[in-house]
């Protein structure tokens, strides 16, 4: 395991960040009317949390010095990964069919769900 001290970017810097991104995909799906897009921000989201999920398994892997700690947060975020896989196919495929019956990906647009 790396020691804490090798790591030039302190953990703290990486939950900035991952707070950062989650702003940035929360600002995205509240401002956006495009569907693609508030699927982009949420996919940010995800990301966001898949970061802050590395950066906790590493700083509780470093200070326990277990494997089982470090292993928790990558386990998380693989489980994070394949729900934003479903959520992406989902999401695409409901947008091919309204894209085909309205013509349109404006969520706007999709608010009475009668074709």
């Amino acid at each position: 395991m790396i020691p804490v001290e090798a790591v030039p970017i302190p953990y703290t810097w990486v939950l900035a960040l991952s707070a950062v991104l989650f702003a940035v995909g929360t600002l995205g799906v509240l401002l956006r009317r495009n569907g693609i897009a508030i699927f982009l921000s949420l996919e940010i989201m995800l990301n966001s949390a898949n970061l802050a999920f590395a950066a906790f398994a590493f700083r509780f892997a470093s200070d326990h010095a277990t494997a089982a700690a470090a292993l928790d947060g990558q386990v998380f975020i693989f489980f994070v990964i394949a729900v934003a896989a479903a959520e992406a196919a989902v999401g695409l495929a409901l947008f091919i069919v309204l894209f085909r019956c309205k013509g349109s990906i404006d969520v706007e647009r999709a608010n009475i769900l009668r074709w």
